[in-house]
């Protein structure tokens, strides 16, 4: 059912007066799947000091919330979400770098946070150079490729609590694991991270992400809509040979489809969300009746269906 968003609509065009708010927002324009349903209202905060205040408004009217950032690893269902949607990407990209640590907004991507470092010279981020999510989620998800993970870097990590309330963690306090953090188990929004990197040769680290990215381009479906690596990687296996070894490379459900290129990856060739998850759930059915292993997904999963 549908949020009665008009209270809290009125409530923030009065305290935020530039704030961005859009009603009933197409979120598969704010995704890479390019699917998915409506948002009740969208919100775009420029800064910190507006996303409290969306918080602590959102609370005051019992309206739910759902953070979003650049949309990579996200499948909105086609009923869409309802509540505030909290789209931190569209602005807080600030970035800078202080010798050693360079300080991330959660809206900058990966891949502008990685050049940045490259060209000051601060090796430990060209693993990320490709990943095409934003600093906020891939911290709240670890997120990482060829053998790096952000975990490795991080030394700080700023945010709000669902109720607007600040929080600091040290990198070490933040319970990383493989796609994991605290964050996950206790929610709340990232604002900025700090990362501790090396000195390096700026050549060097323009080679490394070179040869990354060549790597990507070459073994990845980049040209086609996805949300990344649809399932995490089993312990001891990986999900994309296990989906190619049970024969459903180029298996489709409506317009969802397992890429012929990468079996890890499912795509997206205009079909529905339904369809998306339909296939997610037959990959997942087949592998673990086949194989004994069971996949379980990489990508967040919100909303609900059509009603």
């Amino acid at each position: 059912m549908r949020t009665d968003i008009r209270p809290l609509q009125g409530a923030l065009r009065t305290a935020l007066p530039e704030l961005q708010l859009t009603e009933d927002a197409p979120l598969s324009a704010c995704t890479t799947l390019r699917l998915g349903g409506p948002a009740d209202l969208l919100a775009e905060p420029s800064d910190e000091a507006s996303l409290g205040r969306l918080l602590r408004e959102a609370a005051s009217f019992g309206v739910p919330v759902t953070v979003i950032g650049r949309g990579s690893n996200l499948l909105v269902r086609d009923g869409g979400i309802r509540g505030l949607v909290i789209r931190v990407a569209s602005a807080m990209r600030d970035l800078s770098v202080n010798g050693e640590t360079l300080s991330a907004e959660a809206g900058a991507s990966l891949a502008e946070t990685a050049a940045l470092a490259q060209r000051s010279g601060l090796a430990g981020l060209a693993f990320a150079s490709g990943i095409p999510g934003a600093v906020g989620g891939g911290t709240v998800m670890n997120a990482g490729a060829y053998g790096g993970e952000l975990k490795d870097a991080i030394t700080a990590v700023e945010g709000l609590r669902m109720d607007g309330t600040p929080f600091r963690y040290a990198g070490d306090e933040m319970g990383f694991g493989y796609r994991h953090s605290r964050l996950q188990d206790e929610g709340g929004i990232v604002t900025r991270v700090s990362f501790r990197l090396a000195p390096g040769d700026p050549k060097t680290i323009a080679a490394e992400m070179n040869e990354l990215n060549e790597r990507r381009r070459a073994k990845q479906p980049l040209d086609v809509p996805s949300a990344g690596s649809t399932f995490k990687r089993p312990e001891g296996h990986f999900a994309g040979a296990l989906i190619e070894q049970c024969g459903l490379k180029g298996y489709a459900v409506g317009g969802a489809r397992v890429s012929e290129k990468h079996a890890g990856f499912l795509v997206s060739t205009g079909g529905s969300a339904a369809d998306f998850e339909a296939l997610m759930d037959h990959v997942a059915r087949v592998v673990l009746e086949e194989t004994g292993i069971r996949l379980e997904p990489e990508i967040r999963i919100l909303g609900e269906a059509p009603q």
